[in-house]
């Protein structure tokens, strides 16, 4: 989520500032970025590629530090564009199996500098969904998964939605903080069917009353 934590540099670097002097959103944005990269240290696989945003999530900050929602033709643009990175399976086969989409949704493990290189990530779904009846902690970012077949329904239309979703969540909505799981080679295709399975299998306790 870089471009929230630099928009929340640059918010308090405002307010230190205060009204001694006049800054531009571009003066805001680097001097963000300078203080993020001078208290940044790289340890094991945490570098400092890390601080780098893209394109699109500059224009997310931009538009957060304007305090103004994103224009509605660079969202657009942007949507697009991501749209056409999303992947399908190889084979063509969206899910997988669901009990290990439950392990890997409950697993927030990967991509910390304590982790090692090569080692299967979690898809860390509970810190901002509920996943299940069950769940007796989770985050509220995002809306509650539970029943989410079962309330969807399971035709090819939810199939690829969902799996687009998970893959390039900026291909739906520009500015959302989702990972996008699958365009940046956070999660593998398999584990992406696993995690389809809890979602979209009907035995998944996901879709249980």
């Amino acid at each position: 989520m870089k471009k929230t934590t630099i928009a929340l540099v640059s918010a308090s670097i405002l307010a230190i500032a205060g009204c001694a002097q006049t800054y531009s959103a571009a003066d805001l944005d680097k001097m963000a970025e300078d203080a993020l990269k001078s208290s940044f240290k790289e340890k094991g696989i945490a570098k400092t590629d890390r601080l780098n945003q893209d394109a699109v999530n500059k224009a997310c900050s931009a538009a957060e530090m304007a305090g103004k929602d994103l224009d509605p033709a660079v969202r657009k643009s942007i949507e697009e564009a991501n749209m056409k990175t999303v992947k399908f399976p190889s084979d063509g086969k969206f899910l997988g199996d669901w009990k290990q989409g439950e392990k890997e949704a409950q697993s927030g493990r990967g991509m910390t500098f304590t982790d090692k290189a090569g080692e299967p990530n979690g898809g860390n779904c509970y810190n901002c969904h509920q996943i299940s009846k069950q769940e007796i902690s989770y985050g509220t970012l995002g809306p509650s998964l539970y029943n989410y077949g079962a309330l969807r329904g399971y035709g090819d239309d939810i199939v690829k939605y969902t799996w687009g979703k998970i893959y390039n969540a900026k291909a739906y909505n520009a500015c959302t903080n989702m990972p996008r799981f699958g365009h940046q080679n956070i999660l593998t295709e398999k584990q992406m069917k696993d995690i389809m399975a809890l979602l979209l299998d009907p035995n998944s306790p996901v879709n249980q009353k």
